[in-house]
């Protein structure tokens, strides 16, 4: 391509369309920053200072002289949720949410953090009316979630198990293991009501919607128990097995008694044996040394605990392998021995927990519903020693 004289023209022309085009963004700028309180400069300067309480009060002036700062509203509303000033958001919220200039996009996220508010503040039938309204908008799944919060502090199952069907209908994400747990508190409560039978039906459908829930196949095992049908017992808790092996501590102690009620113990013993060999655990170890103990005397448990601590050394094995040893010591040598094994007791204290997967709390007993985050299913079965929990 050859150059033509009248491209010359072209150069001041681009140019001076850039340099009006900068003169009109500077003129509007400034025209947009006079226009703003002082009081919004005062805010951005206490911020950068770290001064957040000023910054605040001076943000507060801007909203008073400018109430079409909708953003502004927004963003103090939240920090003032975060904060726990759940008041002052709530003020600041319903303050939108009753304003006729304001568009519905914007009005239905008044709702959604007007929601949180009434929740954070524990007012749970205004945040379910709230987020209740949110059908059918970009804030349903959020709002959903919120509910599901809601009627599982409020214990409202039956409602919770429809949330959580809803969830999944809307998201296509599963919330099959929670309805199970669920169905499980349904059948529990209907169990201290002496109700059976209708606990039997919710735990069938706690297995229907999640066939690996241990919870529902350890209730069935004890409601057989409780009617004396100990071999069906036996049966329902061996599918554990097939469900989750790490979960079989937990009926171990309940399988050991049920092969006694049948007169069959040596059968239970077998089983637990065969157990502890695929699926070595300190509780399993624990209900299988109290029974060799029984039928087959201190020589025999003392082997079983050694034998287990020399494949799978723990100090809380060690610590079992010290009582199983004060059963047959020689007198002269029982003081020393019971100062061993309260030394290895106290360290062992801390290792004897469980932990929740998702928080880290630790409890001396085994939770399906941790009492700190709320999570369901987040204890392992196993000793914090076992999976490598801090002490």
């Amino acid at each position: 391509m050859e150059f033509e004289p009248w491209m010359l023209l072209i150069f001041p022309l681009f140019f001076g369309m850039g340099w009006l085009a900068a003169r009109i963004d500077i003129k509007e700028l400034l025209t947009e920053s006079s226009a703003l309180p002082r009081s919004y400069f005062q805010g951005l300067n206490f911020l950068l200072n770290e001064q957040q309480d000023e910054a605040i009060e001076a943000f507060i002036e801007v909203v008073k002289v400018d109430p079409q700062t909708i953003e502004l509203h927004f963003a103090l509303g939240s920090l003032f949720r975060r904060r726990g000033e759940v008041d002052r958001a709530l003020r600041m919220h319903l303050n939108l949410v009753e304003r006729n200039d304001l568009d519905e996009d914007k009005r239905q996220q008044a709702l959604f953090e007007l929601g949180q508010d009434y929740l954070k503040a524990g007012i749970f039938d205004r945040a379910e009316s709230t987020f209740s309204s949110l059908q059918a908008t970009r804030y349903e799944k959020e709002a959903l979630d919120f509910l599901l919060e809601i009627y599982q502090k409020e214990k409202d199952w039956l409602k919770a198990i429809d949330i959580s069907q809803r969830l999944t209908a809307l998201s296509g994400e599963s919330h099959s293991k929670e309805a199970a747990f669920f169905y499980c508190e349904l059948a529990a409560a209907e169990l201290a009501a002496n109700k059976t039978e209708a606990a039997t039906v919710h735990l069938e459908q706690a297995l229907s919607v999640n066939p690996m829930g241990v919870r529902a196949t350890i209730m069935l095992g004890d409601i057989a128990a409780a009617r004396a049908e100990s071999l069906q017992a036996i049966e329902i808790w061996r599918r554990i097995e097939q469900q989750d092996a790490q979960y079989l501590p937990l009926v171990a102690e309940r399988l050991l008694q049920a092969y006694r009620q049948s007169a069959i113990e040596s059968d239970g013993i077998a089983l637990l044996q065969e157990y502890l060999g695929k699926y070595p655990s300190l509780d399993l170890m624990n209900v299988l040394f109290g029974a060799v103990l029984q039928r087959d005397g201190a020589e025999a448990a003392y082997k079983l605990v050694r034998n287990e601590l020399r494949l799978h050394p723990t100090l809380l094995g060690l610590d079992k392998l010290l009582e199983a040893t004060l059963l047959d010591v020689k007198t002269e040598r029982r003081a020393d021995v019971e100062l061993v094994k309260n030394l290895v007791y106290q360290r062992t204290r801390a290792l004897a927990m469980y932990r929740c997967k998702r928080c880290g709390f630790k409890a001396r007993q085994f939770y399906w519903h941790c009492p700190a985050c709320y999570g369901w299913e987040t204890y392992s079965p196993r000793r914090t020693e076992e999976t490598g929990g801090v002490a």
